[in-house]
């Protein structure tokens, strides 16, 4: 039997640890009439540069159906992984790609996570499935597993930028150079139906760092898994993983760099971090 984790390119991830055959399909995102492909080599510092320096709106397209069955080629146990549904259409694209691979591979077994969340969140959803998949896990019991695992699975997220929001009409622009002028972050977090949510205004960088673990503390962090995903923001990440480890030193944490889609949302600064309540 063949074993295969395909995900959308909103995970960061492009190369697992583990001898499970993993793959990703790219998202896509257009500024200034370029469009830019979400995959391995892609310059996200210079694409942060030309959104922050464009004076129109950006926007992002999704893998296509033939996308998915292209990653699904060959294997014959796939699960599936995308972006939250509430934010992109990779979810409907992905379970359409299964619906044409299954035409042709009737045999085959084929999950499709809705993550309910990005970056961070994915990457330890995409663990469990590389867990399940290591020991051999019948195909029905694995996705029970992970359907029962994305309950104690959470995310919250940092902005220290609106630039983007705003050019998008997702803020408004009065706000967001507010919130630049006065050194404003945005803590938030992923919603049970896998909308994102403000949670908390932050003054400076390092009450933003005390309110996020605060935060996730108060989601159900007892120093499980966590993994944070930073936009162009190496030296705050280390800071909270620091603070992490501080006040839960056996807690596993590892810190990756945004790819392009995420870099999108989270902007120059931002951090996109999953943790569990395990």
């Amino acid at each position: 039997m063949t074993y295969r984790i395909v995900s959308d390119s909103s995970s960061n991830i492009f190369n697992l640890n583990s001898e499970i055959s993993y793959t990703t399909v790219p998202l896509k995102i257009l500024v200034d009439g370029v469009e830019y492909t979400d995959e391995p080599g892609l310059d996200t510092e210079a694409l942060v540069a030309k959104m922050e320096a464009s004076q129109w709106g950006s926007s992002t397209s999704c893998p296509s159906p033939q996308e998915w069955m292209n990653a699904f080629d060959g294997a014959d146990y796939i699960f599936g992984i995308t972006i939250t549904s509430g934010l992109s259409g990779s979810y409907n694209s992905a379970l359409n790609g299964k619906e044409m691979y299954l035409e042709k591979n009737p045999d085959a077994k084929v999950y499709i996570v809705d993550s309910l969340s990005t970056g961070g969140e994915m990457e330890l959803i995409i663990e469990k499935i590389a867990e399940c998949m290591e020991k051999d896990m019948p195909f029905e019991e694995a996705v029970q597993t992970i359907q029962d695992y994305q309950t104690h699975s959470h995310l919250v997220f940092t902005l220290e930028s609106l630039s983007n929001l705003a050019k998008n009409g997702r803020v408004s622009p009065a706000v967001a150079k507010v919130a630049g002028l006065l050194g404003i972050r945005f803590l938030g977090r992923a919603s049970e139906e896998g909308t994102l949510q403000q949670a908390h205004i932050c003054r400076g960088p390092k009450k933003t760092l005390t309110t996020t673990l605060a935060e996730m503390v108060k989601m159900g962090y007892k120093g499980g898994k966590v993994r944070i995903h930073h936009s162009l923001n190496l030296a705050a990440a280390e800071k909270l993983k620091n603070l992490i480890l501080a006040e839960f030193p056996g807690a596993d944490v590892r810190i990756v760099p945004c790819t392009g889609l995420c870099s999108y949302y989270a902007e120059r600064g931002g951090m996109i971090i999953g943790f569990e309540d395990l």
